[in-house]
């Protein structure tokens, strides 16, 4: 996994994490991640050029089944609202 984590802070990602919940018989992942750089789109096209993170979500991917939110714009992972923050 260390060239994964090299590939993400390249990518300016700090802070990440994935948790995993069990709600209903029916298992959710949820990220978080602080994003640091200043062109959030050109960090995930580098991102997903890289070979070795293209393995990872091919091998990866067939085990995430999106919700209807982010099905129907073709994505994996839908978004959410920040609803309160403190430092």
């Amino acid at each position: 996994m260390a060239c994964g984590t090299k590939k993400i802070k390249e990518c300016n990602i700090r802070n990440y994490s994935i948790y995993l919940k069990k709600i209903d018989s029916k298992t959710y992942l949820f990220s978080y991640f602080e994003y640091t750089g200043n062109n959030f789109d050109a960090d995930m096209k580098k991102m997903a050029a890289d070979p070795n993170t293209q393995k990872w979500w091919k091998e990866t991917d067939p085990c995430q089944l999106p919700l209807p939110d982010a099905a129907s714009k073709n994505e994996i992972w839908s978004s959410m609202e920040e609803v309160f923050h403190t430092d």
